[in-house]
């Protein structure tokens, strides 16, 4: 596991710091990068439809990121074996999880888990859900601990915290996922040290927990630091599949059973300071997918690295420096051979320099390819690693899994937040607040609310 390093704040404090070297090295194109060969758009165009929901409390759709910037609150949409549907949303009285048909309709009223205050995670169970969130907690923080709280046919059967006095840790906020192999829960998300050797510093931490709500062997207490993003995929059997945005070493990393040590294999290097990673797995960028063949697609918005450096500055010899090609953030997806490995270079699918690409989701489409989404914001504004500008739509475009696109890139008025579910016939379906999208300005004063959702669907 890496040691602790620096105290500093995490990513939902309005402030940032600055980067070691210059801010920006815009150069043409993305030199050093690959991009997508355009060929034939061969497959149909997604098509994706919805239904809405009403909803028996109001739903806070927006939080304030760095520098005020506007980030979605997470939904998380999770089928269940029998093929209903569950959706998880944050409100004031609690997480509410809202049970759904298969077709995306109301099918009973919302379980409200009191007290919960984030949406970390959702698994669906036939009978009932399991659900990675924040609770309150007494420590020398005064802040919450990350939690599973387990419900089955409508009642709470367990609840496991995963930090506390004895381990000397807190989770202020989770940004984390939550997944199940059909035996054990894995549960992956941020901490804040609360004594011991990494007191006062922010790192990452991996749980693994039974059925029946025990904590297992395994994972790690302390890895990524800063961890500016997580993703994690359920394995049949070893560890679960995970990547980490470490602001420390700077950049996108495997850290697959390891935590993220110095040997952590690179996907990316990306200027990783507090707010300049393009958003955290996985709410609000890329996701972790994997092949038919054992091989892995992650997608993010990435602003490339003209140079990437360790830091002389840094006597642990482990700290990072990197200057960014773009001003703005373009959509990437790399490919990994395997769950242990560092891909080749990414593939880059936009390039204009004044356009900011934000919520970059990425999901498995058919058999054989991928689903890429994000929303563009043209006229884009940067200051320190976050942008402002005019929203201009929802794309989507399907690649191989060779990073060749195989349709056009398509703007459509659905938009994907969230967690997104894929039903047995390859379905995705996902929730996400039916409301315009505004990037011109930070968000400033409460959020605003709505009182429905969309379910949306899309079927290859």
């Amino acid at each position: 596991m890496t040691s602790a390093p620096r105290t500093s704040t995490h990513r939902r404090v309005h402030a940032y710091r600055k980067p070691a070297i210059g801010l920006l090295a815009v150069g043409g194109l993305l030199a050093g990068a690959w991009y997508a060969t355009a060929g034939a758009a061969t497959a149909p165009e997604p098509k994706v439809t919805s239904t809405v929901v009403s909803l028996g409390a109001k739903y806070p759709y927006l939080s304030a990121g760095y520098n005020n910037t506007r980030e979605w609150n997470r939904t998380a949409t999770a089928v269940a074996p029998d093929g209903t549907l569950r959706v998880a949303w944050p409100a004031a009285d609690g997480v509410h999880v809202t049970p759904l048909t298969a077709a995306g309709r109301r099918s009973g009223a919302d379980t409200v888990v009191k007290g919960a205050q984030e949406v970390g995670g959702l698994v669906a169970h036939t009978n009932g859900f399991a659900l990675l969130t924040r609770v309150a907690d007494t420590n020398k923080w005064k802040e919450t601990a990350a939690a599973i709280v387990r419900y089955t046919g409508g009642r709470r059967t367990w609840t496991t915290r995963l930090t506390g006095t004895a381990s000397h840790d807190t989770s202020p906020t989770l940004d984390g996922q939550l997944t199940w192999n059909g035996s054990k829960y894995g549960a992956y998300f941020v901490v804040h040290g609360a004594g011991g050797f990494a007191d006062g510093h922010f790192g990452d931490k991996l749980s693994y927990v039974s059925a029946g709500g025990k904590k297992l062997s395994g994972g790690w207490s302390w890895g990524c630091s800063h961890n500016e993003g997580i993703a994690l995929h359920a394995e049949a059997s070893g560890a679960f599949t995970s990547l980490c945005f470490d602001d420390w070493r700077s950049g996108l990393f495997v850290s697959t059973g390891i935590g993220a040590p110095d040997v952590a294999p690179v996907v990316q290097r990306e200027q990783c300071w507090a707010g300049y990673c393009g958003g955290t797995f996985p709410g609000r960028t890329g996701d972790l997918v994997k092949s038919s063949t054992g091989r892995y697609a992650t997608a993010f918005a990435s602003r490339g690295a003209a140079s990437a450096k360790k830091n002389p500055a840094d006597s642990s010899g482990r700290g990072w420096t990197v200057t960014p090609r773009t001003a703005t953030h373009q959509v990437a997806v790399a490919f990994l051979k395997n769950r242990n490995s560092g891909p080749g270079k990414a593939v880059y699918l936009t390039s204009a320099r004044t356009v900011e690409n934000v919520n970059v989701h990425l999901a498995p489409y058919g058999k054989d390819k991928l689903l890429l989404s994000w929303e563009s914001l043209k006229n884009a504004k940067c200051s320190a690693g976050t942008c402002t500008g005019t929203f201009t739509g929802t794309h989507l475009r399907l690649v191989d899994w060779n990073g060749t696109f195989v349709s056009a890139d398509k703007v459509v008025s659905a938009r994907f937040t969230g967690d997104i579910a894929v039903l047995k016939d390859g379905s995705l379906t996902w929730a996400y607040a039916p409301v315009t999208p505004a990037y011109g300005s930070p968000l400033s004063g409460a959020s605003p609310t709505t009182t429905t959702l969309r379910i949306a669907r899309l079927t290859p």
